[in-house]
């Protein structure tokens, strides 16, 4: 093997190269050897390498449960691995694996359960022979290592986000070999005596059923609360009878004064892990009379990790569009293959930013970023106002001019 590199010293460039060799003499042991490099044999490869990846998974999983545990033990906070519902509105029953029942009470009480991926239960065999996941960013990964996958959507991909940005991620997605079954709604699951899992489902544009057959079935059709089992209601604990999520106010207080909520099973809630964690701890401080700040949960930013990923920070052009009009807001953009950012703004004066949407490279990096101005009042002003860094793909968001309502091509041609 041999690398050839570069080498550059007082204005002389010298062209070198350096061998590599490894030692293969002697005995491997290997769990399986796949002479051949076609697609058979890279098919086989790969197969083989699941378990180990699932089992490596696995373990990164342990290793992140028993950091917790140790930072939870430093910090002087008791553990305990038990089932907890309400008694009355100071007093929690626990329930051990035993079933050894232990009483705590509190003077504050905080319910952070959060959710739970939730199963189709009306469709036979969903439980049975399904797991539950992200639809698109676990599509991404599975076509990624070489595996056949469909993802099957009822309505429209990444409901609540930007559609036309959507549209960009689902396009690109298919152009790298993820298949997509759109309009469909999936009806029964059945295990042939193969070990296939045979998915019927309904067209419904035509009404008709359709069969095909997979080896697995990931259902991603959202979460739901965990607070069934809570014995909320008991208490006087008010829930959204809907969604089945906690009523709280701004300051995560529920109908109960000295019971709290806060994270996914807050109605209202983003469902993203750093603003639990933000909101639990200013809670944590409030409760502790250190402050009285409250969680902004205005202007969050967030990013979908598919293989172009797409972060956003406020409004989509549609929420936009709804909350104040279509004729008082103005929607910049600018498209460069396979890029595309959007910027939108309220019409008229300083042209305060309501959203801003970017498809690309490290879009979560770039996103981040740009959220803290957000946060700071940013205008289209300011955006126009700051120096790009050249050459990036973050740099064409503070050089968007060309707005939808003009019908102007938006493609980037050059600096």
């Amino acid at each position: 093997m041999a690398a050839l590199c570069g080498v550059r010293h007082r204005w002389k460039r010298t062209n070198c190269i350096q061998i590599l060799t490894r030692n293969l003499t002697g005995t491997i042991h290997y769990d399986l050897v796949v002479i051949g490099g076609g697609s058979g044999g890279l098919a086989c490869s790969k197969e083989g390498t699941k378990s180990t990846m699932a089992e490596a998974v696995q373990n990164h999983v342990r290793s992140l449960n028993w950091g917790h545990r140790v930072q939870l033990q430093d910090k002087k906070v008791k553990y305990l691995n038990i089932k907890g519902s309400l008694v009355d509105e100071h007093t929690v029953k626990g329930l051990t694996r035993t079933g050894k029942e232990i009483m705590l009470t509190a003077k504050n009480i905080v319910i952070a359960t959060g959710g739970r991926p939730k199963y189709p239960t009306h469709i036979p065999g969903a439980i049975e022979h399904g797991i539950t996941n992200v639809a698109l960013e676990c599509a991404g990964f599975l076509t990624g290592i070489g595996l056949d996958t469909t993802v099957m959507v009822r309505s429209i991909p990444l409901r609540g986000f930007d559609q036309q940005m959507a549209g960009l991620v689902t396009d690109h997605m298919e152009a790298y070999g993820t298949k997509f079954s759109w309009r469909n709604v999936p009806k029964r699951v059945d295990k042939l005596s193969s070990g296939a899992l045979q998915v019927t489902w309904t067209d419904k544009q035509t009404g008709k059923d359709q069969q095909d057959t997979f080896d697995s079935v990931l259902w991603a059709v959202g979460r739901a609360p965990e607070t069934k089992t809570l014995s909320l209601e008991k208490v006087g604990v008010k829930l959204n009878k809907e969604s089945g999520k906690i009523l709280v106010a701004a300051d995560e207080s529920t109908s109960v004064p000295n019971i709290y909520a806060f994270g996914d099973i807050g109605e209202g809630r983003p469902e993203l892990t750093p603003t639990a964690i933000k909101a639990g701890k200013l809670l944590a401080r409030r409760l502790a009379g250190q402050t009285n700040e409250l969680m902004n949960y205005d202007n969050v930013a967030t990013t979908v990790f598919t293989p172009l990923e797409y972060g956003c920070v406020g409004l989509s052009e549609e929420e936009a569009e709804s909350r104040h009009g279509k004729d008082s807001i103005e929607v910049y953009h600018a498209f460069y293959k396979p890029l595309e950012f959007t910027v939108v703004c309220k019409r008229g004066g300083d042209q305060r930013i309501l959203g801003l949407h970017f498809t690309g490279p490290n879009a979560g990096e770039v996103t981040q970023g740009f959220a803290m101005g957000f946060q700071c009042g940013a205008t289209l002003t300011h955006l126009m106002e700051t120096v790009g860094i050249h050459p990036t793909c973050a740099e064409e968001l503070t050089k968007v001019n060309v707005s939808k309502r003009s019908g102007l091509d938006a493609t980037v041609t050059g600096c």
